[in-house]
């Protein structure tokens, strides 16, 4: 069981903790354009990051429970291991989680917050009110919910009952003392992305504004940033999102967490494996 050192409160020790992967997901699903880059095994990942006495999530990854069951055959997910299983392979229990900060409410992302009980969520107010308003249009419309798991609003919206749901209104530092969230529209209409201060500077976690590094370097390595094969929002709103992150990064991949990361996360040092899924240490 790995123990990590106690930060100051404000500094943050990060950790990505690898959870999924899919089967043969079209490159092009992801990185738009690139038609003939065939398909790859696509990873799946959330942050765990520590300081002092807080223990906190970027993301939460999903359960194979009720509809997440379906989800999951649906998009072709078969090899998983339980987001629990992970934090707890790092010595956190789930109840000593203090803050999930979310950065949009695909069931990927947030499809386990229930299993976090004395955890206070943070995501965008406009996020979950537009997937409420996504989920009561005409059934024709079907294709807006698709990666929506809707128990997962029905969990934001218990934790908002237990008073535990924080709805921020885009831009917003110390949300978390020493982690901040930038609005990040275009996968969905009101993700976020998340930059946390660490001991070597401040490193920004992508959620869904970034499949892949070449979003932000481009087909040919020219730095024409490259919209996601996927989405409910603009190409325009996913491109300016990305402009934000790279500006924030000042162009260093190395201050980026990608959690769906093609390269498997070689910039890290990995740290440990439970059943074939691995943990990285960013900072």
């Amino acid at each position: 069981m790995m123990q990590t050192a106690t930060m100051d409160g404000r500094t943050w020790e990060i950790f990505v903790l690898e959870y999924a992967r899919s089967k043969d997901q079209p490159v092009a699903t992801l990185i738009q354009g690139a038609y003939d880059a065939g398909a790859i095994d696509l990873p799946f990942a959330f942050v765990l990051a520590r300081s002092g006495s807080r223990n906190i999530l970027v993301d939460c990854g999903f359960m194979k429970e009720g509809h997440g069951v379906e989800v999951a055959e649906k998009f072709g997910i078969p090899d998983w291991i339980s987001p629990v299983r992970m934090v707890e392979a790092m010595g956190v229990k789930a109840e000593d989680i203090t803050d999930v900060v979310l950065s949009h409410a695909h069931f990927d992302h947030m499809g386990s917050i229930e299993k976090f009980p004395n955890a206070m969520l943070h995501l965008q107010k406009r996020e979950l009110l537009s997937w409420v308003e996504l989920m009561a249009l005409p059934p024709r419309f079907g294709f807006l919910t698709l990666v929506l798991d809707p128990d997962d609003i029905y969990s934001a919206l218990d934790a908002a009952r237990e008073h535990r749901l924080s709805l921020i209104e885009g831009d917003a530092d110390d949300v978390v003392p020493g982690v901040h969230v930038r609005s990040g529209e275009g996968h969905t209409f009101g993700q976020q992305f998340v930059i946390l201060e660490t001991a070597r500077g401040r490193i920004v976690v992508a959620g869904d504004c970034v499949y892949g590094a070449q979003n932000l370097t481009g087909h040919n390595h020219d730095g024409v940033y490259i919209p996601l094969g996927s989405g409910i929002g603009s190409a325009w709103d996913q491109l300016k999102s990305l402009d934000r992150i790279n500006k924030e990064i000042g162009g260093d991949l190395n201050r980026l967490v990608i959690l769906h990361d093609f390269d498997r996360w070689t910039r890290y040092q990995q740290v440990d494996e439970i059943e074939g899924f691995r943990i990285f240490k960013v900072a």
